[in-house]
């Protein structure tokens, strides 16, 4: 796995979670990016841009990151500090409200951050479609609940998640969220296989929030959660002589 390569990253303040470029690299295998500086790529989510740099390095592509949380100062540091200052362009904006122009990227990348945002119809076909180019692809890396316990998010991960249980959900519950729409070829959402090695990854950075996580892996964690793979595919435009 190319994620290997990054094991120096494996660590705070990198991971704010599971352990992101494992599910991004899975998602690269299975829907490769070959890409070269023209090409862009917006890393939806991006916290500390770890992800962006694997984007940047494994595709080929420039890479606009992404996130409310980190701010543009803190990230530009991070991508001056890699060389990849170039490369890697810092951008803080709410996701629900971007301003970037219409069809502006080639792919849109999302590891574990869209459940926050995207949960409700529409959305993807609002807020995130227009921007991808004609042909383009978005990938998506979330956690959610197993395709058995659907539509039982609050009553098993309330103990664990509290108020944020409903934020995972099965791969049906976003192929709804996705839908259809005429600019729209393919929608794919399946289970990933990677997630025991991603959990033990963030628990072994013992940050306080992975180690409360820690504390339900036996009893909710690994019973009823997956990590959830969304893939969709822009329709190529209609050319008219």
């Amino acid at each position: 796995m190319r994620s290997e390569h990054y094991r120096k990253y494996f660590k705070v303040p990198f991971m704010m979670g599971p352990n992101c470029l494992r599910l991004l690299d899975e998602l690269l295998e299975e829907y490769p990016l070959q890409y070269t500086s023209d090409n862009l790529v917006l890393d939806l989510g991006c916290g500390s841009g770890i992800t962006s740099l694997f984007i940047a390095k494994e595709t080929g592509a420039t890479v606009y990151a992404n996130d409310l949380w980190v701010s543009e100062e803190e990230n530009r540091r991070h991508f001056a500090s890699w060389n990849m200052q170039d490369k890697i362009i810092p951008v803080c904006e709410d996701a629900t409200n971007l301003h970037f122009d219409k069809e502006m990227f080639d792919a849109v990348i999302s590891i574990d951050s869209y459940h926050y945002f995207a949960g409700k119809e529409e959305f993807f076909t609002q807020n995130i479609l227009p921007y991808i180019k004609s042909g383009g692809i978005a990938l998506v890396a979330i956690p959610g609940i197993k395709h058995e316990y659907d539509g039982r998010s609050k009553e098993l991960l309330t103990p664990w998640l509290g108020k944020d249980a409903y934020m995972l959900q099965s791969a049906d519950f976003w192929k709804r969220m996705i839908g259809s729409h005429k600019d729209i070829e393919d929608v794919r959402t399946w289970e990933l296989s990677s997630f025991e090695l991603p959990w033990q990854e963030w628990f072994g950075t013992k940050h306080e929030f992975a180690l409360n996580d820690e504390n339900y892996y036996e009893s909710i964690i690994c019973p009823y959660t997956t990590f959830v793979g969304v893939m969709v595919k822009k329709a190529e435009a209609m050319h008219t002589s």
